[in-house]
């Protein structure tokens, strides 16, 4: 028998499991005792808040994992936004990781993905701040 999964939701906090939205209004802990896909509240990001490459590329991810109908579309985003990823961030480690990102997904390690791409968050944030001139600010996605 597979491993239990166990979450704790606080009041107010909403989860997404398997394209159902569920908000709980009192402390509720959840027992899955199957395979789920879910995201909680904090990780998942809205199409508004997708305002930059990787973050397109976040939107695109969380999309194929929550929304089976339009994986097909978000898979063909995928293949639009990576090469210009690879061409944008040459320097450092961001193109291997990025190369580790596009593997996780092509084998299907969603989860991995997402968490990978939030860590890059700041690295991109500082990029584009610097090019921008602005100190631009952005509202990263909760990292897990």
């Amino acid at each position: 028998m597979k491993s239990r999964l166990k979450i704790a939701l606080k009041p107010g906090e909403t989860i997404y499991v398997n394209g159902a939205v569920i908000s709980v209004d009192r402390k509720v802990s959840l027992e899955f005792h199957n395979d789920v896909k879910f995201l909680l509240q904090n990780h998942v990001m809205q199409a508004e808040d997708a305002t930059s490459p990787l973050r397109r590329l976040y939107l695109a991810v969380q999309t194929i994992l929550m929304n089976a109908e339009a994986a097909d579309q978000s898979r063909s985003q995928l293949g639009e936004i990576m090469p210009g990823l690879l061409d944008t961030f040459r320097d450092g480690d961001m193109p291997a990781k990025l190369g580790d990102i596009d593997r996780m997904v092509a084998a299907g390690q969603f989860y991995e993905a997402l968490r990978s791409i939030r860590s890059l968050f700041p690295q991109e944030d500082a990029l584009l701040g610097r090019a921008l001139g602005d100190g631009n600010k952005r509202t990263p996605v909760a990292a897990a």
